[in-house]
Order: C-alpha cells, then sequence, then structure tokens
C-alpha cells in the first residue's frame, strides 16, 4: 500500500474525484506536451454528468492555462470505459495532433493513465488486508499507530501534525464564515448557526450532537464552497474525521499528539479501503467516500481512547456495514445536497460506533476485510444512476 501522504492530502473543493484528480491529470498532460498551443479535454461518464456542478472544466481549464482549451462534456461512449471518471487529453501544434492520453481520475485526487500501472505511487506497506497487518501488529505486541510509524518512518508524524493543523482550519473557517453556497440551490451556510445555538437546559447528548455536526457542517461546507480542506479520504468525505477529533480533543483534551496517533489508525482504515475497493463515489456511490469517512473516524476514535485490535476492527467494520448501498446523488452536481449533512450523519454514526466497539467486540461475525468487499462489488452492482452521475436519487427529484 501507498504512504498515508497520499490519503491525506491539503486541497481545495468541491471534489477530489472530480475537481483536483482532472486538475492533477491536466498537469501532468501539460508537462509532457509543453510544445502545444492548444488543448482538448473530453470528459466521460461522471465528469461528464456532475463536471458543471463540481467545477471540472474550470479545473483543467485553470491547470492547462494560458494555453488555448476546449473541454467537452462527452457523456458515456458506447465504448467500456477502464474507469467511470475518465478523461481524453489531445494536445495540437499548428493545428495538427502532437499528443493523447487517456486518463482516469480514480479517488481521492489520484489518477491512473491508461495503459500504465495504476498504482505508480512508492509502495511503503508490506501487508495488504486488516487481517494481515492485525496478525503482525499481535506477533510484535504494537499498536496499528506504532505500525504505521514503524512502516512510514520518522517524516509521518509532522506530516500528520500539519495535516490535522489543516483541518482544525478548515473547521475555524467554517465557522466563521456565513452566506450562500455558490450554485444556484440558494444552500445557506448552517455551521456558526450549530455552533452557537446553544441552551442553558441542553442535554449533554444533545451538545455532542449539536457540536459535532457544527464542526461537520463547518468543513464539509468549506469545501463546498471551493475552500481548503483535507481529503480524508476525499473531499465530498472531508468533514467526517475532522469533526469527531477535533469535538473529543475539545472535551477530553487529548494532546496533538494523541491526535497524529489517531490519523495514523484512521489513514491506516482508509487506505485498506483505497487499494482493496475504491475510496470513489463515481465507481461505487457515496458508501465508498462517506462510508470509509466513517469507518476511518471510527478507527481513529477507538486509537484515541486506547482500545484493542478487535475493538477498533469492529467499529471500523460497523461504521462501513451501515453505509452498504448508500448512493451518491448530488443534486445538480453540486457537493452540497446531501453531501454536507452526510457527513455529519456520518460523524455522529462514527461515535455510534466507537460505542459499540467498547461493549460488543467479542460477538463480532463480519470481518473488517470482508465487508470492504461487499462495499466495492455492492457499489459495482449500483445502476449507474447512484454513482454519481446527478441521474437517480435526490439528484432526480430536488431541482
Amino acid at each position: 500500500m501507498e504512504s498515508l501522504k497520499y490519503l491525506y492530502k491539503i486541497g481545495r473543493g468541491p471534489s477530489s474525484s472530480h475537481t483536483m484528480g482532472p486538475e492533477k491529470a491536466a498537469r501532468l498532460f501539460k508537462q509532457n506536451h509543453p510544445e502545444a498551443d492548444a488543448f482538448r479535454v473530453l470528459l466521460y461518464g461522471s465528469l461528464s454528468d456532475t463536471g458543471k456542478g463540481h467545477k471540472t472544466d474550470v479545473a483543467v481549464k485553470d491547470a492547462l492555462s494560458p494555453v488555448e482549451t476546449v473541454v467537452v462534456f462527452a457523456g458515456t461512449p458506447d465504448e467500456a470505459l477502464p474507469h467511470e471518471n475518465t478523461m481524453d487529453f489531445f494536445a495540437y501544434k499548428d493545428g495538427r495532433q502532437t499528443g493523447f492520453a487517456r486518463i482516469m481520475s480514480v479517488g481521492g485526487g489520484e489518477i491512473a493513465v491508461d495503459g500504465e500501472p495504476q498504482f505508480d505511487n512508492p509502495q511503503v506497506y508490506a501487508h495488504g488486508t486488516f487481517r494481515e497487518i492485525a496478525a503482525f501488529c499481535a506477533a510484535k505486541n504494537i499498536r496499528l499507530s506504532d505500525y504505521v510509524f514503524q512502516t512510514e518512518g520518522d517524516d509521518i508524524k509532522p506530516y500528520l501534525h500539519d495535516i490535522w493543523k489543516a483541518m482544525k482550519q478548515s473547521i475555524l473557517d467554517g465557522l466563521t464564515t456565513t452566506g450562500v453556497l455558490d450554485g444556484g440551490l440558494h444552500v445557506e451556510r448552517k455551521a456558526q448557526l450549530l455552533f452557537n445555538q446553544s441552551h442553558i437546559d441542553e442535554s449533554e447528548i444533545t451538545k455532542e450532537n449539536r457540536l459535532v455536526c457544527a464542526y461537520a457542517f463547518a468543513a464539509s461546507e468549506q469545501n463546498a464552497g471551493g475552500g481548503r480542506i483535507v481529503t480524508a479520504p476525499t473531499c465530498g468525505a472531508c468533514a467526517v474525521v475532522p469533526s469527531v477529533l477535533k469535538y473529543m480533543q475539545d472535551k477530553r483534551g487529548f494532546s496533538d499528539k494523541d491526535i497524529v496517533r489517531a490519523l495514523a489508525t484512521g489513514g491506516l482504515i482508509g487506505n485498506l479501503v483505497k487499494t482493496n475497493a475504491s475510496i470513489s463515489g463515481a465507481e461505487c456511490g457515496c458508501q465508498a467516500e462517506i462510508g470509509t469517512a466513517c469507518s476511518m473516524a471510527a478507527a481513529a476514535l477507538c486509537e484515541l481512547f486506547g482500545m484493542g485490535l478487535g475493538q477498533i476492527e469492529y467499529a471500523a467494520e460497523v461504521a462501513m456495514e451501515h453505509m452498504l448501498g448508500l448512493t451518491c446523488d448530488p443534486v445538480c452536481g453540486l457537493v452540497q445536497i446531501p453531501c454536507i449533512e452526510r457527513n455529519a450523519v456520518a460523524a455522529m454514526r462514527a461515535i455510534n460506533a466507537l460505542s459499540l466497539a467498547n461493549f460488543l467486540s467479542n460477538t463480532r461475525r463480519v470481518s473488517f476485510d470482508t465487508v470492504v468487499e461487499t462495499m466495492y462489488r455492492t457499489g459495482k452492482d449500483l445502476s449507474a444512476r447512484y454513482r454519481e452521475t446527478s441521474q437517480g436519487g435526490l439528484a432526480a427529484f430536488v431541482k
């Protein structure tokens, strides 16, 4: 598996698959064709269906600027695509085609070039399943976070410190920003309203739900507005992990060092999904994005509270299991409805998974590896209408 540096990335919203990935692909193609005086880009599948809402065309043109560029929303061709987020890049010089590449945006801002190995980033982890990792950690009597630190080396801790700093900043920015999000749906930012709506007789559980949701709305609204966020594992699911960790740090006084350990464990869970299934909503529905984020957050919380391997696996498994089949149906292709609220709901569910793991991990019958494989197969079985094309679900009924 790759380093967590390819999972946790600081960038701008609203979509890692539809904005960050295409931008990265365009920069790579431009770098490979410095002679070009014109480009043409065809967006297929999900990129074509929701590209306007996700600002895919803007990201591609900005990356290829100042060279003249034509972006075409080409729909879904009769031929089978290698991935639901596929792009064809053409380079021209004096009207003659000088270059071509088919590039896929495979989730989390990562790309793959057709005909080349998909995972071209360095592989630093020797184990590729939770079962293998758990067995190694049990034999060595180490925690999952220790496994990450030993595998990644000394520079991963300061990297995760920077990631945590950026996560907290995205929440702060969201809490201090009001107004209506661009895109035409007239969605008001609600994070500040949630944060300030306290009452004297507010119960402890109500306060927890309100603050966790306020933090989740804050980071998710920043993403929807094109603000600076951290992919965890994607832009669309960026708010789940930071919201629960921010709440627990405020409430329990966990240090930043503790949070870094939690991010390491949560990142390992995200990496396993990314390697063995998918974190792309266009490929496997929202279960791949929000479901993975929920599993990451649940595992991170277990790490914070010093839970064992079995409890961490149970929390991550139950968090994903009850997201199975979740469709990706962004209204108008915007990462607003239902994406923002889903981040808040998933954050609360991650805390529920922590509680269940504290009591019931010994009764577990389903492994994390099994639920990851199930999620992938379920996603592939989903109609394309429910895989980030804005053709089904809420997107078909809310205009």
